[in-house]
């Protein structure tokens, strides 16, 4: 009884927090309040002295222009802790900025953080650690492709077949979810990122450009696209010449950076033919009457749904605020978590990570 009345009394007064917790943007959600934080996951880092001089939106802003002992870091890679201090200092940044002022007294919060489909017990103590070091009293994990779908509103804990395409940063987790867990996943390595990468790439064999990494997301972002467009699309980009080292503008299409990114959206591609391929047959009989759903920052490629759509003979559909699917679901989960407890992954027996 008095268990009872002492986690009712926490849970009115602590600010429980969702958090999806990025290769490259984060977002937070508080209970009651909705999305409230959306910055990059980007710690800036003075290497003499070890000071974290700024976390998210400020970070982000020094990338390619710090002196050489002030470096811009992403302390997570593919959506798993590199830098277990930095991420550490990036979730009590994140809580400290979340917490509801009005109140006198500051309880702990209960934090839920989404973590990438297959990620060693190691990786996911990392993550917990991380949370309760940086002031959190309770920790759950849940699957990227769980969090997203419940974000998008989908009945995962229905006998029928839910499938989803998350594509984020870092990972790309392809998934089928039934009665409230993940049937059938694969987790690539192959997202947002490497797009960019693929850009970069580009840019340096086909027109010796050096450009960087924002310049590459930019292109990506305005002209990008996995599917030949109606319209041709172009922009200038700049950069500096590797041959003759001096600053050069290029004008680039949407057919050179489809080019730059074919090998990278194949692999995406060929990693969702396999996952319909492992699916039992009652499920995918459910899949084909509902369709496909792409999550995350990276289904906002043009024409993505549409060569997905062709290339698995399934209806591909693009959900609603994609990006904000993980961070929206571990919230709901938040919200609701004596029925949706069970979409959590048991973290008691979690083996700690190694110094």
């Amino acid at each position: 009884m008095i268990k009872s009345y002492l986690k009712e009394f926490f849970s009115k007064f602590s600010t429980d927090i969702g958090i999806d917790l990025g290769t490259a943007n984060s977002l937070v959600y508080v209970r009651g309040r909705g999305i409230i934080i959306s910055e990059p996951s980007v710690v800036a880092v003075n290497q003499k002295t070890g000071q974290i001089l700024a976390i998210g939106e400020e970070a982000k802003r020094m990338v390619g222009k710090t002196p050489a002992h002030i470096v811009a870091t992403r302390p997570l890679v593919s959506g798993v802790v590199s830098d277990f201090d930095v991420t550490e200092q990036m979730l009590r940044y994140f809580i400290d900025k979340a917490y509801d002022r009005k109140f006198f007294i500051k309880l702990r919060p209960r934090l839920i953080v989404g973590i990438p489909f297959g990620v060693t017990e190691v990786e996911k103590k990392a993550v917990q650690d991380a949370g309760k070091n940086a002031g959190a009293r309770e920790v759950f994990l849940i699957e990227e492709p769980m969090a997203s779908a419940i974000g998008a509103r989908l009945q995962v804990q229905d006998a029928g077949g839910n499938f989803i395409v998350d594509i984020g940063g870092g990972t790309t987790e392809v998934a089928v979810i039934s009665l409230g867990g993940i049937v059938v996943a694969r987790s690539l390595r192959v997202a947002g990122d490497k797009l960019n990468e693929d850009i970069i790439k580009f840019a340096q064999e086909e027109y010796k450009l050096l450009i960087g990494e924002r310049t590459a997301e930019e292109v990506k972002i305005s002209i990008g696209s996995a599917y030949p467009l109606k319209d041709k699309l172009e922009m200038p980009i700049r950069g500096r010449n590797v041959v003759t080292g001096l600053p050069e503008e290029i004008i680039v299409t949407d057919k050179d950076i489809r080019r730059a990114m074919e090998k990278s959206v194949k692999e995406i591609i060929t990693s969702i033919k396999l996952t319909v391929e492992d699916t039992p047959p009652e499920l995918l009989a459910d899949i084909m009457n509902k369709g496909i759903y792409l999550l995350g920052g990276g289904s906002l490629l043009k024409g993505l749904d549409q060569l997905i759509a062709e290339e698995t003979k399934i209806k591909t559909k693009i959900a609603d605020d994609p990006l904000t699917a993980v961070a929206r679901g571990a919230g709901f989960v938040l919200e609701h978590i004596d029925e949706l407890h069970e979409v959590l992954l048991e973290t008691d027996m979690l083996e700690a990570p190694k110094q």
